[in-house]
């Protein structure tokens, strides 16, 4: 086993994660009783979902080849270190993309599987769990299984979005997406307020495969939350080759005080709203500025300083979504704290197969802070309260510090996954959630999330 330096995104636990054994070279039959071990992938998760500082990681990076693609159907099977950008860059040309993407492309099949992730694109195509077809999962007490929608099923859905809390994913096959080609149509729509945000987001959705907007997280009186819609859609000619750009700038060191606060932001934030003309304005875009923005600039995480990021993504039912992510920007204003990526999108009504998916019917707000201490946890806190009020949930695999009663209220099924979960893996996130949760502090909720009902299947 090698010492490595293995962290998170958001770097508020750098120490963490040190011990590493390659997924290559890792076998079950090596573990003692008291060893602990977790499926690590790229390292894109922003909190401690993907740390293990009492035990060891399985560092599945260069477990990453391509074991079959169909061009044809467009299926393939690749094994789990494979990062999202190779399989653009294979697929592409025979006009296939993911069907699902997040924010950057350099995070490994495994682990998009692992956070059940999502994209731009929920409202048409749901999350990527949707699109899986088969995993092979390995676990410490019974070797490697077939995990399908029908075979070891409810191992599959535990895996989808499970964290990579119940088996090491050795490989696995999804479907992907028919593409013209990867430039896209985009279109943006400038908006003063908050308000008029909701009704252009629902028509959006109705009109386009990618939707998702920017809001200037520090205007207040009445331009309070303006910000862009931006929409868009594949082209029918353009770039077919899936080949990103490389980074325009690198970050080549953490600055001592994070740049990404005070007068910088408002004036990057005044800046930034004022690109986009008012009204509506059309533009063809490659692929990686559209879906990456932030993938070209190597280490953007140092800008927030020394202590890292937080970055607290919720998600909140339609009925009150207009009054929350008001309370939500209004919330953070107050505390002092702006955000410099502030995302808003609304989910659609695909249901993803995972037990413990984010995702459901609703608008999800997604704020960035620096870490300043004491100051920024207690935002984050009122962040939680508001969130949960409102009947919504806090993302897991973005988070780094909600307490144990938060995540058990958003998400009652971990009970379910904790069932399922390997004996021999934890995570750090685990320990100081699901672990620490006494069993009468918890019989009150319900066993099921209770938000399944009255959702479609995934469109055919």
């Amino acid at each position: 086993m090698s010492e490595r330096g293995l962290s998170s995104w958001g770097r508020t636990f750098p120490d963490r994660g040190r011990r590493a054994v390659p997924a290559s070279r890792f076998d079950w039959s090596e573990k003692t009783a008291t060893d602990a071990f977790l499926p690590y992938g790229n390292g894109r998760s922003y909190g401690d979902s993907c740390l293990n500082h009492a035990g060891t990681l399985i560092d599945s990076r260069r477990a990453d080849a391509v074991l079959a693609f169909d061009a044809k159907t467009g299926l393939l099977t690749a094994e789990a270190g494979i990062l999202l950008s190779a399989i653009t860059r294979l697929v592409a040309p025979q006009g296939w993309f993911l069907p699902v993407t997040p924010g950057t492309q350099f995070v490994t099949l495994g682990g998009a599987i692992a956070n059940d992730v999502h994209g731009k694109n929920h409202h048409r195509r749901g999350s990527f769990g949707c699109w899986v077809r088969s995993v092979d999962l390995e676990r410490s007490d019974r070797g490697v299984s077939l995990c399908t929608p029908s075979q070891n099923a409810e191992l599959f859905k535990a895996t989808i979005g499970g964290m990579g809390l119940t088996g090491l994913v050795r490989s696995a096959t999804i479907q992907l997406l028919k593409v013209p080609s990867l430039t896209i149509d985009e279109t943006t729509t400038r908006f003063d307020r908050l308000a008029d945000y909701f009704d252009l987001a629902e028509e959006a959705d109705e009109r386009h495969e990618y939707a998702v907007a920017w809001i200037d997280s520090l205007s207040r009186g009445t331009s309070f939350g303006r910000g862009h819609l931006i929409a868009g859609d594949h082209a029918a000619t353009g770039d077919s080759e899936g080949i990103a750009r490389p980074p325009l700038l690198r970050v080549p060191f953490t600055p001592p005080v994070s740049p990404l606060r005070g007068w910088p932001l408002r004036a990057f934030n005044e800046a930034y709203f004022h690109k986009a003309p008012s009204g509506t304005s059309r533009r063809q875009v490659g692929f990686d500025g559209f879906f990456y923005p932030l993938d070209r600039i190597g280490q953007w995480n140092r800008l927030y300083g020394p202590k890292g990021l937080h970055q607290h993504q919720s998600l909140v039912p339609f009925a009150d979504a207009k009054a929350v992510i008001g309370e939500l920007l209004a919330c953070a204003g107050a505390h002092g704290q702006g955000s410099f990526l502030t995302v808003l999108k609304r989910f659609g009504a695909v249901e993803s197969p995972g037990l413990l998916s984010f995702p459901r019917p609703g608008y999800t707000l997604t704020l960035d802070f620096p870490h300043r201490g004491k100051k920024t946890l207690e935002m984050l806190a009122a962040l939680d309260a508001i969130t949960l009020a409102a009947g919504g949930r806090i993302n897991p695999y973005k988070d780094s510090r909600m307490t144990a009663e938060t995540f058990a209220a958003g998400f009652p099924g971990w009970r379910a996954l904790e069932r399922l979960r390997d004996p021999a893996i934890l995570s750090d996130f685990w320990r100081r959630t699901a672990l620490v949760l006494p069993p009468e502090a918890v019989a009150a909720w319900p066993a099921d999330d209770g938000f399944r009902k009255g959702r479609s299947s995934l469109p055919a």
